[in-house]
């Protein structure tokens, strides 16, 4: 198969070298389990950076349509079962949708070093540090959700938000950054001694695991978020129609 992108086209380079991916991955030589060429090969045949090529690869990453195995390469991903929703909401855009009024019980702001799911995730040095976010929240009885996020550097915030107010009007309005695409995964987990006590149930008590995968308009990651609810408090719908 013969790889190439236009560098004429005003498609930006990053997307262009995804839809390039997406059609790769359709060849059954590929889909049957064969690695894809390696990146620096690769990158050097379409002429774009390693860290352009990369941004591709990780948008299909983190759509479950590839697997990066470090130091083997990257691969097709066995056809996984799972449920999407359209037009997502902020947590509190959710909540008022519900009627539901929200309670920050806990807010944390640090700069942390990120671990390397989340440096992956924002093509980043694990040296590099990331703002953490950390918000306990529920209803006016108690907590029913613990976040954690963390923020790519280029989205600009420095930790002195108001982070009482809504998330994303912060990025908008004050950094010019547009949340437009979130990508979910949702699995259960039992609560940890430190989620337990946030969330003041036992620990090992079955809890709703929420992750987010926040992209800006140009697709480029902005946030990864995790979302701990508690199973008694929390459900999660989801709506799908058949075409």
């Amino acid at each position: 198969m013969n790889f190439s992108i236009d560098h004429k086209n005003p498609l930006p380079l990053h997307l262009q070298a995804e839809n390039l991916l997406r059609t790769i991955i359709k060849d059954p030589q590929y889909a049957e389990g064969k690695f894809l060429p390696n990146e620096v090969q690769l990158a050097k045949q379409l002429a774009i950076s390693r860290s352009t090529l990369r941004q591709a690869l990780n948008k299909l990453v983190y759509e479950g349509l590839l697997i990066r195995k470090k130091g083997i390469g990257t691969k097709v991903a066995e056809p996984a079962i799972s449920s999407k929703s359209k037009n997502w909401l902020s947590f509190t855009q959710e909540m008022t949708a519900r009627g539901i009024s929200i309670k920050n019980f806990e807010l944390h702001v640090t700069w942390t070093i990120p671990d390397e799911t989340v440096a992956n995730f924002f093509d980043i040095s694990m040296t590099k540090k990331v703002l953490k976010l950390e918000r306990l929240r529920g209803k006016a009885e108690g907590p029913f959700v613990y976040f954690i996020s963390y923020f790519h550097p280029r989205v600009g915030l420095t930790g002195d938000e108001d982070f009482k107010r809504p998330l994303y009007d912060i990025l908008e309005t004050d950094h010019m950054v547009t949340a437009t695409l979130s990508k979910e995964e949702i699995s259960a987990k039992a609560a940890d001694k430190f989620i337990a006590a946030k969330l003041e149930v036992e620990p090992g008590t079955p809890l709703l695991v929420r992750k987010r995968f926040v992209y800006d308009q140009g697709e480029r990651p902005i946030e990864y978020n995790i979302g701990y609810y508690r199973s008694d408090s929390f459900v999660y719908t989801v709506e799908s129609r058949r075409e």
